[in-house]
């Protein structure tokens, strides 16, 4: 065994790629650097093809549900303010105003998870130089639905996975994932030196529609979420676009019915607070405060902050407890209205777009999601 400097130690098979500068590894990926960190080599984003405009989304709701909920005449206003324009689903508009029970939600997420799957890895692989067969660690992340085997060994031979490459699906992330997922690949890019991660969150947030559930919280779902897909790659080798600096993430006690789902004999059913924007105003600011602060990154010194759009009164809460200037976080109201909320792969979308202006010198990523629990990233742009 070998001792670097930072008390980490590294077995006989890594000693020679330390003394060749080659090998990144860290305390923590939240901590102090003792090597070339995690590189971000490519993102890609994929959507279904199935187009629903924010109107027609608002009429469906209206011939659903106004007949049988007294209040849906003031809740209906959430279709106009949501900043949302067009959503993509995987299913044509007319198979969500059927009763749907768990089989078919569940052959629906199944099938439409995998194509987005695909679709989002296969151009990020392309993106990053890679095939699918150099992938050593594929991580799924995914909430809404429940997949065993998994997504990833559904669509291992379409893929050319090989046979040896390891899997993680995560489940429960929620709208964090994209963040959450992101700062595992750069971990577990860590742990194998020179080997190739594939992160891919995938959501169906469409599959959970419910006619039978007269609530608020279903309403505002049905004016928010959107289906969609994104991935990353990540390895130590090469520069990419950037390098993952640190992650870290930050729970409140005692939140747990602010977001998540319900299980019922039905399907999931949303849990949806309508605290969120005013908690994200006052709390998220000193939580991601505390989180760079652990990971060592300057508050001042962030260029951009990359944020998951949850709806237009979260990205103007953002902006506040963020003490940005309003109408900073333009590339999260973009996708806001072109894609609505698709749950964890959203702010993937809003990275895309950043890299594509250029990222700046350092970035910072963040999303909320059950728990209830801000996660958080930081990007360094490559040299």
């Amino acid at each position: 065994m070998t001792t670097l400097p930072e008390g980490i130690l590294l077995d006989d098979n890594l000693e020679r790629f330390a003394r060749a500068g080659k090998v990144a590894v860290m305390h923590r990926l939240s901590g102090a650097e003792t090597g070339s960190r995690a590189s971000l080599l490519s993102v890609a984003t994929a959507f279904p093809p199935n187009l629903l405009t924010q109107p027609e989304a608002a009429a469906v709701a209206r011939d659903v549900f106004a007949a049988r909920f007294p209040d849906f005449g003031r809740i209906e206003k959430v279709f106009a303010s949501t900043g949302i324009e067009t959503r993509h689903l995987i299913r044509p508009v007319d198979w969500y105003l059927e009763q749907r029970g768990w089989t078919e939600r569940t052959d629906a997420y199944l099938e439409g998870a995998a194509e987005l799957f695909v679709d989002a890895a296969v151009k990020a692989l392309a993106a990053a130089g890679c095939t699918a067969a150099e992938v050593d660690t594929v991580i799924t992340i995914s909430s809404t639905g429940i997949a065993t085997p998994s997504l990833e060994a559904r669509v291992h031979g379409r893929m050319g996975f090989r046979p040896d490459v390891e899997r993680l699906p995560v489940f429960g992330l929620g709208c964090a994932g994209g963040v959450q997922g992101l700062a595992l690949a750069g971990r577990l890019a860590l742990a194998r030196p020179g080997g190739v991660v594939l992160m891919v969150a995938v959501e169906t947030c469409s599959a959970a529609f419910r006619l039978d559930k007269l609530s608020k919280a279903n309403i505002v779902a049905t004016a928010l979420f959107g289906d969609g897909a994104a991935a990353a790659v990540v390895s130590t080798a090469g520069a990419g676009l950037a390098q993952i600096e640190g992650a870290g993430e930050h729970l409140w006690a005692d939140t747990l019915g602010i977001m998540g789902w319900s299980v019922d004999e039905v399907g999931l059913g949303v849990i949806f607070d309508r605290e969120i924007p005013p908690f994200a105003r006052e709390r998220v600011g000193p939580a991601i405060d505390g989180i760079l602060g652990r990971i060592g990154v300057d508050r001042d010194g962030v260029g951009r902050f990359i944020c998951h759009p949850g709806g237009a009164k979260v990205v103007t809460a953002l902006e506040q407890t963020l003490h940005l200037e309003q109408g900073a976080l333009d590339h999260e109201r973009a996708v806001l209205a072109a894609h609505g909320n698709m749950s964890a792969p959203t702010v993937m979308f809003v990275l895309e777009r950043v890299l594509r202006q250029g990222l700046p010198e350092v970035s910072v990523m963040t999303a909320l999601g059950p728990g209830f629990t801000c996660g958080c990233l930081s990007l360094a742009r490559a040299a």
